[in-house]
């Protein structure tokens, strides 16, 4: 008969070997890179170095700059003075208009009824009035001049060279405004005509902003008020 087999013999497994301890590095405070064996060199100044080529390179580079902003500055200049010719152009334009034939009759045809009506009411101003009683004087002149019995001239006749001057004075006001005109030379020929017209028809044209029409003229007061000191305008 066979012997029963016997429990299997255990075999010891070897125990896994521990790893050795890791050594500690020694503390060190040499934490940044070596430095370079070349030695660093200074940017020389072109402008004081000794190579003549190095000064010429230098001042013909500073040169070209110079060239170069000059060249922007004359352009800008060029460019606002060729605005301004334009503008220059486009007044002595409205000046050839005012001089011609249909303008000139309107300007006598106000002139005339103007003068008449300071004739006839001379005695009413004193010799030395203030500028407060010659503007009530004017404007009441002007309000009478739109009547009919403001003067000789039919009223529908002097109503319609009223009407040109003001298109014309309207004109030259948004043209001044809008820049389009240069206020200089418009001033030179325009600013004694159109302060003295607004001397004597402010009352007229107020009365007439009531009836109806609120914007009658008001380019032609922003003109005049323009050149005013604050304090008289009103």
């Amino acid at each position: 008969m066979k012997k029963p087999a016997g429990a299997p013999k255990q075999t010891d497994v070897a125990a896994p070997a521990k790893a050795p301890a890791k050594q500690a590095l020694p503390e060190t405070t040499e934490g940044f890179p070596w430095p370079s064996s070349h030695e660093i060199k200074k940017e020389s100044n072109p402008f004081t170095d000794r190579d003549w080529r190095m000064l010429v390179y230098a001042w013909s580079g500073m040169a070209v700059r110079f060239a170069i902003i000059f060249t922007l500055g004359f352009s800008v200049y060029q460019f606002l003075a060729n605005q301004e010719q334009k503008r220059v152009e486009q007044t002595m334009s409205l000046v050839e208009l005012w001089e011609t034939k249909d303008y000139q009759q309107a300007q006598r045809a106000l002139k005339d009824r103007l003068a008449a009506l300071n004739a006839k009411y001379d005695n009413l101003l004193s010799a030395n009035p203030s500028p407060a009683e010659e503007q009530i004087f004017r404007q009441r002149i002007g309000i009478e001049a739109m009547t009919a019995a403001g003067g000789d001239m039919p009223l529908a006749d002097f109503n319609e060279n009223f009407d040109r001057i003001v298109y014309f004075l309207n004109r030259l006001s948004f043209c001044v405004d809008g820049d389009l005109c240069s206020r200089k030379v418009t001033d030179a020929y325009f600013r004694d005509y159109a302060v003295s017209f607004w001397s004597y028809f402010a009352g007229y044209v107020e009365k007439q902003r009531k009836a109806g029409s609120p914007t009658f003229a008001t380019a032609i007061e922003a003109y005049v008020r323009s050149g005013q000191p604050s304090t008289e305008v009103k």
